[in-house]
């Protein structure tokens, strides 16, 4: 059976939503309804968390690899927060390094999410909103070079996040998060990579 490591903040951990509408959790189920053999997602994610954060709480729970797919969505509140760019890519690049040792030094088995454009969101309202897409894209810059320098895989969500502005639906009642349904649609996105990684 393939195990499948989920590393990121509150868009991996599933914040406002149950957590079978996690996206780790409906991809998953998405591969075994296509007859892959893949455990459940083992998620080492938290609201709020930076790059530092998350490196921080690998040290702390010692995921054991090798894991047959390692999932990787950070950056969001290096943003939120003003961190600088040039240090989110220095600890960026330690993060996806990691995920690609967990992989058993694989980087095919590595999926990288973009990070998803909060600025849509109706917690935005009265803030910047081109500003904020312009960081968004700019942190995504950085880890898409990173993602495709390592030779991992790349999921591009942020478009599919920016639909929220016409379509309530995909919002968490919190106003700020993803439902379910924007969740599906990432799992969607993030399935022909992860089915790659796990026939590599």
């Amino acid at each position: 059976m393939a195990r499948f490591l989920a590393l990121g903040d509150s868009y991996t951990i599933g914040e406002s939503v149950d957590p079978e509408e996690r996206w780790p959790v409906q991809l998953a189920a998405m591969l075994r309804e296509r007859g892959i053999d893949v455990a459940e997602a083992e998620i080492v994610a938290t609201t709020g968390w930076t790059t530092d954060d998350l490196a921080s709480a690998i040290v702390e729970r010692e995921p054991r690899g090798p894991y047959g797919l390692v999932s990787l969505l950070i950056g969001v509140n290096n943003q939120y927060r003003g961190q600088p760019l040039e240090e989110y890519r220095r600890q960026f690049r330690g993060l996806l390094e990691q995920a690609i040792t967990f992989a058993g030094d694989e980087p095919g088995r590595v999926l990288v999410l973009s990070i998803p454009d909060w600025g849509v969101t109706p917690f935005a309202e009265g803030r910047d909103r081109d500003q904020i897409a312009r960081e968004i894209d700019a942190f995504n810059a950085v880890n898409r070079d990173e993602s495709a320098s390592a030779g991992a895989r790349y999921v591009d969500v942020t478009p599919t996040s920016r639909m929220a502005a016409a379509d309530r639906r995909l919002m968490a009642e919190d106003g700020l998060h993803p439902s379910g349904l924007m969740y599906r649609a990432w799992a969607e996105l993030a399935l022909p990579g992860a089915l790659a990684a796990l026939a590599a």
